[in-house]
């Protein structure tokens, strides 16, 4: 019976350089301190004996395991799919990996995950969390090093990248005015969302900016299926005179558009239709979907940089605040002429 070969091991590589077993944990964490000749012998040696350093014991003598997790609402959405991406893209170039922590929009076991995620991993990104603020601000000092996403949390002592929701849906309604509309409805967000907050002043901004308009807020979602429940809310606006709505996200406008074409209502000869984030499937919806554009790798890659300083001891940078831009397509149009 021929037998097991041996993995290499630290010991072995200090035998072949020459050197030993603390230069050799050295050079593998990257120590500039140690002489050139000793890192090029050690490197040779690493390379000819194919020596692969275990991440377990790397982990245990620098105190990282060099994974982050992210804890989202609802993976399914895709602006949170693409944040994840970029996150990770970025992470991965610096040899980091990123878990994910999916808390199906439950916010009763938000801050349960998010602890059990902080300490299986070196930092945390909690995007769009649904909790209370104050103990969003009590969690943030609990689990640092720790990146918040889509989540206005003035004052507090750690990095925030988002989005500006309020100048997102102040445009929306500029492109809607400027097609002659002036009834419409917003198909709101959960009501425990930050960014659907945020929408809702952009919505009492925009009305202060156009006294011609009226906008009423009907129930809505974050989900497909909750653009497709919110038909029934949103046809009676229609009867009572509005002719566009401003979903709170394209999965939301997605959903009510399919609803409305079984119901023979045309988009957007009868009823122009907005969303918000513009994901992947919004440029090919049937019409084209208009929305506000969101650079969501982007996001996942400033995210990932504020979080790597963080990780390295380095301080607090400041955070960041994406203007949307409008992507205007054939599911809004001018208002039909005697409709207005």
């Amino acid at each position: 019976m021929g037998q097991r070969s041996r993995a290499t091991t630290i010991a072995d590589v200090a035998a072949h350089a020459g050197v030993s077993q603390a230069s050799v944990s050295r050079v593998l964490n990257g120590r500039s301190s140690v002489d050139p000749e000793i890192v090029r012998r050690v490197q040779a040696s690493i390379a000819e004996l194919e020596y692969r350093p275990s991440p377990t014991a790397r982990s245990l003598v620098n105190g990282r395991n060099n994974t982050v997790a992210m804890v989202v609402p609802d993976l399914e959405n895709p602006l949170f799919q693409g944040i994840l991406k970029g996150l990770s893209l970025a992470a991965a170039r610096d040899g980091y990996r990123v878990l994910v922590a999916d808390t199906a929009e439950n916010v009763d076991d938000e801050e349960e995950i998010a602890v059990e995620a902080r300490q299986r991993c070196d930092a945390l990104v909690l995007c769009a969390p649904r909790m209370p603020e104050a103990k969003l601000r009590a969690l943030v000092d609990a689990v640092s090093p720790v990146v918040v996403v889509n989540r206005p949390l003035p004052g507090a002592d750690v990095p925030v990248v988002g989005v500006d929701y309020v100048r997102g849906i102040r445009d929306l309604v500029d492109h809607l005015h400027d097609l002659g509309h002036r009834r419409i409805a917003y198909a709101s967000g959960p009501p425990t969302s930050a960014s659907n907050a945020e929408r809702r002043r952009g919505v009492a901004e925009a009305l202060a900016a156009h006294p011609d308009v009226r906008i009423d807020e009907v129930p809505g979602g974050s989900r497909l299926d909750d653009g497709y429940a919110a038909s029934d809310a949103v046809l009676a606006a229609h009867r009572d005179g509005c002719t566009a709505v401003i979903a709170f996200n394209d999965l939301v406008a997605l959903g009510l558009m399919t609803r409305l074409h079984e119901l023979g209502v045309e988009v957007p000869r009868d009823l122009s239709i907005a969303g918000f984030d513009d994901v992947p499937m919004a440029g090919f919806a049937t019409p084209r979907l208009t929305s506000m554009s969101v650079p969501r790798g982007e996001i996942g890659g400033q995210v990932w940089l504020r979080l790597r300083t963080l990780i390295e001891g380095g301080p607090v940078e400041h955070s960041v605040l994406y203007s949307p831009r409008l992507e205007a397509r054939g599911s809004t149009a001018a208002v039909a002429e005697g409709v207005a």
